[in-house]
């Protein structure tokens, strides 16, 4: 049985449900990981996802932040993480079984970070590099019949061919080496494969975020990877292909990030 995978920073999913049953409708994954639902648990949508055939895992807040993970698939939450002794609802963790596998998956929505990339005069800043920090925790699982998926909002745009200019933004939150360097020891010690890039090659560009501040974001194309797909080693041999799915940066009234797709063979 296939498994594919999709992971989406949709900024507000009662504003945007349109557009998610739009996606879900002409691209049918199994599972769908959102972050920045800013939607408080009892306000989510889950009629309209029920509608659609996809169960829910909720992780939501008034107004800001919010993860939630649907399925077509069972759904199980595994846990409901909390970083930095701050419940800003920022993880979901959820298991689905597929052809006798278990694939646990991890939802994540990491600080954006603010503006100056000074930890000691921006706490935001702080805030993310010890969020990084806790991330070290989560490693894929040790049990031999268990795949391990880590996707999510990271805010990080790690490689040079990540971001529009690797010189104009390397005093920009988002691409400063101690976040980079950050992001890329999370992803050693954990064993992470990188599936975006084991399918795409790091020589070639690749963003998966546009600034609602571009006039028109498609010809400037300053666009940063801050959405990821990682998994465990074991399930990397198995990658059919990744999609980054542009084309939804210019939908009507839509987010500044677009979803990214993997599929299993």
């Amino acid at each position: 049985m296939p498994l594919k995978v999709a992971t989406w920073n949709i900024n507000s999913v009662r504003l945007r449900m349109p557009l998610v049953q739009r996606f879900l409708e002409e691209h049918q994954p199994d599972v769908l990981c959102l972050q920045e639902t800013k939607c408080p648990d009892d306000q989510f949508p889950t009629a309209a996802f029920r509608k659609l055939g996809y169960n829910v895992q909720i992780n939501g807040q008034k107004g800001y932040h919010g993860v939630a993970t649907v399925s077509r698939i069972q759904l199980d939450l595994v846990e409901k993480r909390s970083f930095c002794e701050k419940d800003d609802c920022r993880h979901i963790s959820t298991s689905v079984n597929v052809a006798g596998r278990k694939v646990v998956i991890h939802n994540f929505y990491v600080p954006a970070g603010g503006d100056e990339p000074d930890p000691e005069i921006n706490q935001k800043f702080r805030h993310k590099l010890d969020f990084l920090e806790e991330m070290h925790q989560v490693v894929p699982s040790a049990e031999a019949d268990t795949a391990t998926i880590l996707v999510g909002d990271l805010n990080i745009a790690p490689l040079e061919t990540d971001v529009w200019s690797h010189k104009a933004l390397l005093n920009i939150v988002s691409h400063t080496p101690i976040e980079t360097d950050g992001l890329k020891s999370v992803q050693a010690r954990g064993g992470w494969v990188d599936l975006m890039r084991q399918h795409i090659p790091p020589s070639e560009k690749l963003y998966t975020w546009w600034s609602y501040r571009a006039r028109d974001w498609d010809a400037a194309d300053k666009g940063r990877r801050l959405d990821h797909i990682w998994s465990s080693p074991n399930l990397a041999p198995v990658l059919g292909k990744v999609e980054v799915l542009r084309e939804a940066r210019g939908w009507e009234r839509p987010s500044d990030h677009v979803p990214v797709i993997a599929e299993f063979a």
